[in-house]
């Protein structure tokens, strides 16, 4: 496998729209490529050995550059990965609004984590991990209000894991949201761009 240009030394291992759009607005250039990776095995087997939420995302980070690291060894290889703890239950992306709603209805009123973690790998080897954790309060909202939110957010929901998109009318399910804007979104972004200062892939 070959990059598109030499001028991009930069591979964001991730199917994530949000990601993508993330870097492409901070002014990176790369390639996204899709890791397909195993994800749920990964985390069945974290959680069988008793690992945490965090752990686990840094598992899954670092899974999905070294795949493509070893496919395209010289480049530098984004791999991220985001785990939503509520009590003691680790909730994945919904996978219809019927779920979407049941999550919801589980986070009401409820603070809940989002453990956010990048890595970055070249050669088969990770170089550089970041890890950072989100913590998020949900307002007691009323069944009417979910119904209307649900109707109008529609299946973009789908591709958060907490089923909302706080960038947006999602922002209306919180009272308090603690930690890093661009992690919630889905990438510690302001870390990984010193990262990639350091590597004069972006302007110092």
């Amino acid at each position: 496998m070959k990059l598109a240009s030499d001028e991009s030394p930069v591979v964001l291992a991730s199917s994530s729209s949000s990601r993508a759009t993330l870097l492409k607005n901070a002014g990176v250039a790369f390639e996204q490529i899709s890791p397909r990776v195993d994800e749920e095995e990964m985390k069945l087997s974290m959680r069988a050995a008793g690992a945490s939420a965090s752990e686990t995302a840094v598992a899954l980070a670092e899974l999905k550059a070294l795949k493509i690291s070893k496919e395209i060894p010289d480049a530098l290889v984004i791999g991220a990965d985001q785990m939503l703890e509520c009590g003691s239950v680790w909730f994945d992306k919904p996978v219809d609004l019927v779920h979407a709603k049941a999550h919801l209805t589980a986070f009401k009123g409820k603070t809940h984590q989002l453990q956010n973690a990048v890595c970055v790998a070249k050669t088969g080897t990770i170089i550089w991990h970041y890890v950072d954790e989100a913590r998020l309060t949900m307002r007691p909202f009323s069944d009417a209000f979910l119904d209307d939110y649900l109707e109008r957010a529609g299946e973009d929901i789908l591709r958060s894991v907490g089923a909302y998109q706080l960038e947006g009318i999602g922002s209306q399910l919180f009272t308090r949201v603690d930690g890093d804007f661009f992690s919630i979104l889905g990438l510690p972004l302001l870390p990984l761009l010193d990262f990639l200062r350091g590597h004069k892939v972006v302007l110092i």
